[in-house]
This record gives C-alpha cells, structure tokens and sequence, in this order.
C-alpha cells in the first residue's frame, strides 16, 4: 500500500479565512459566533445564533464559472484553489487523469433551494426558472464545481453523509491513492447557513436557544451547561498525494495521513451511538497500524448536544480513558456541518505545526456523563505527533481519520515537535 501525505490546504471559516487567521483564533480562544437578529421573522424557530463568513471576494472565480455556483460551492471552490496554490500544483498537475475531487455539501445550496422549489410551490409555475438554478441544488454542486474551477480530469466523488461529509471525502481520497487509483486528491466539503438548516436542528430539539443574548457563549462542547449545536457555514480543502511523487517535486508535507475508519450503526436516526463511535475509532488507527494509546490528541466532533456529547465520552472513555488529550473545536467555530471534518483536519495540522493544543472553548464545568477523559480545559504548549480526528451524522454515519505530524515521512519539511511556536 502506497503512503498518502497532505501538501495543500485552504479554508473559509467564520474564524478566518486563511490558515494564519484561524492560527491566531484559535490560539487567542476568539469565538466565530454572532448574534442573527434576522432570524426573528421566522416563525417557530428559537435559536438566533449561528457562525458565518465574512470576507471574501467570489469575483475571484470568473463570472462564466460562477453562474453554476451557489454560496457553498463559491466558498469550497476559493478553498480549494488556496490549496492547491499551498500545495504548488500546476494546472497541468490538477489536469492529469490521476489526479481527482472529493468534497461533500450536506444539500445543495439552501438559497437556491429556497429559490427553485419556493418559486414553483407559490405559484405552480416553472416559468422563469433560471436554467442555471439546479447547478447549484444539486446535492454534488460543490465537487463538480471545484472540478470545474480546478480542471480536474480524474475522480469526481461527492459524499453527502451530513456531519461527517467532508471526513468521509478525506477517506475516499486516502483510499484512492493508498490504493494506486489516483496520486493527487482534492478533498473537503461546504455548507452555508440558512434559517432552514438551524431549523432542521431547533425543530429536534438540538440547537442551542438559550444563549441568544450571549453568541459567544455557546456552544459549549462536554460543559454542564451545553444545550445544543449552533449551525455555522464554511469550507475547507486538503491536498492528499502519494507521497513519493510529492517528495520528488519538492512539496512542503504538512502531515502523513496514516489512517482511516468509518461505519454506520442505524439504529436510530437523530441519537448517537458509543458503539459506533467506538467501532470507527478502532478501525482508524488499525487502518494506521497504531494503538490507541499512542496518540497524543483526539480532536472531538463535540457539538455542544446534550446527549451527543455524553454518548462520545463515552466512546472516548472505553478507548482511550483518560490518556490522551481531547478538545471540541465547534466551541469556535459553531458545527459547520458538511465542512468540519476538513475544516478539524486543518486544525489538527496548525496544533502540529505551531505547537499548541487548544482548549475546549466555554468548557467551564464537565458535564455529567462527560467526565472520565482528558478534556484540554488549558492551553497545551505542545504539539501533537499523532491525532484522531472524528464526525458522526445523523443516520448513524462515523468517520474518523488519523495524521501523523512526527516527521516519519523522511526528508519533509515537518518541523521538529518540541512544543515552538514555528511557521
């Protein structure tokens, strides 16, 4: 089996939308939370809080590419191509057959949904309809579009397994190229926000409502006082390629991607499941002939629900303990669904390249049924070697990856792990 390293990435967040701004948030404890007055003139929903992105420019993508682009496959397509530039791959790179996509949105576009369907259902007419509109509802609109942007010749692959979308399209690329079928992968996944997407969650019973006048305090992963998600949008890309090839051109290797596991436990749509968490975990590191108790951090899917966050201390607890590090990254960022698995793998390669791990933000007092494992209530002056980083979804979907950050790849250009804050 062939070695898979990460050379690229990119990211829109509502923390930042580079990797030096996100860095600086996440070292600094900066929350991406906002109040949505907005949100007011939608009736029955009672979550008003939610993590957007700001600053960026879509007219950095040609007007001709963004008439098939809705928000989220503008913003995976601008995170896409900064990882290709991170990556130093040529057009002619990206144009080879051995060369493909994997990014995930969780549906498409919500705005043009809003759009396509509202228009016809008030008036039973497709009169008007832009010829365009579907390009951007389709649930592979964000894949195809950053195919489109990149020139991609080889895979298209388009997971659309919610929360754990873009972790899923990290594994598939991984799998490609472990596997010879491709040496170069573009993998990730987007979302943007919508009234309708925090309503999904509001009406379950899932998002946070009681912070309201006080967005930065949720959500609040494993704390006593969680009481729920808060929706976020965003994107974020990594570049996977087989390591030889990436050696021989001189790529910067930012980690090797050792390992990778998914599973589904159905038996319940919307309730998680330790045992699937569990099952997940342990196939990612057997994926990366590791043990469990060699990792030395565990990034968590952590949403700040009250039962999901219990049911994956307790995973945790039954594999690991209280031994290795953990830490919820959504207490910045909000759950930016479709986007997060990639969006935590980038967070895991800033902790490993810049030398801290970052607490739990608004994790104040563990909560019942959360205790039992090594929560990072603290800033940690260190970086970690290995980690896990995991996503569950509704429909009982788990993923969960392993990166190896030690500098085992040979004469790449991961720095020593000695705790520095390097660059």
């Amino acid at each position: 089996m062939r070695r898979v390293v990460i050379t690229g990435m990119g990211i829109l967040s509502p923390i930042g939308n580079s990797v030096d701004a996100v860095a600086a948030s996440l070292r600094d404890g900066r929350s991406g939370i906002r109040a949505m007055p907005e949100w007011a003139s939608v009736d029955g929903l009672q979550t008003r809080v939610a993590g957007a992105v700001d600053g960026f420019d879509a007219k950095q993508i040609a007007r001709p590419l963004r008439r098939t682009m809705g928000r989220m496959a503008i913003m995976a397509s601008l995170a896409a191509r900064d990882a290709a530039a991170d990556a130093g791959l040529s057009p002619e790179d990206l144009a080879s057959a051995r060369a493909g996509v994997s990014m995930g949105s969780t549906t498409g576009s919500p705005a043009a949904l809003e759009q396509f369907f509202g228009s016809y259902v008030t008036t039973g007419s497709i009169s008007g309809t832009e010829g365009t509109l579907f390009l951007k509802v389709m649930s592979h609109t964000v894949a195809a579009n950053v195919a489109a942007v990149l020139g991609i010749n080889g895979r298209l692959i388009a997971p659309g397994s919610a929360c754990a979308s873009s972790t899923q399209a990290i594994g598939s690329g991984f799998e490609a190229i472990r596997y010879g079928l491709q040496d170069i992968m573009v993998c990730g996944g987007a979302d943007d926000l919508h009234a309708t997407t925090a309503g999904v969650f509001d009406v379950v019973g899932a998002a946070s409502r009681g912070f309201n006048d006080s967005p930065s305090r949720t959500p609040r992963p494993f704390d006593r006082d969680r009481d729920g998600l808060v929706v976020s949008e965003g994107a974020a890309a990594v570049v996977l390629e087989e390591y030889e090839a990436a050696r021989a051109r001189g790529a910067t290797i930012h980690a090797e991607l050792l390992g990778y596991g998914t599973c589904c436990n159905p038996n319940h749509m919307t309730q998680a499941s330790a045992d699937g968490m569990l099952q997940c975990m342990r196939e990612a590191v057997e994926s990366a002939g590791i043990s469990p108790r060699d990792l030395d951090y565990i990034n968590a899917h952590a949403t700040g629900t009250i039962r999901g966050d219990a049911v994956e201390a307790e995973a945790v607890r039954a594999f690991v303990g209280d031994t290795v590090p953990i830490s919820g990254t959504k207490g910045y960022t909000g759950h930016t669904l479709a986007a997060c698995g990639a969006m935590e793998v980038i967070f895991c390669l800033i902790m490993m390249r810049r030398g801290f791990i970052p607490p739990t933000l608004n994790l104040e007092a563990i909560g019942p049924g959360c205790e039992g494992i090594a929560h990072v209530q603290k800033m940690i002056p260190r970086s970690p070697r290995l980690a896990l980083t995991s996503n569950f979804a509704f429909g009982g979907v788990n993923a969960a990856l392993v990166l190896d950050g030690r500098g085992k790849t040979g004469e790449h250009k991961v720095r020593p792990c000695d705790g520095r804050d390097v660059t």
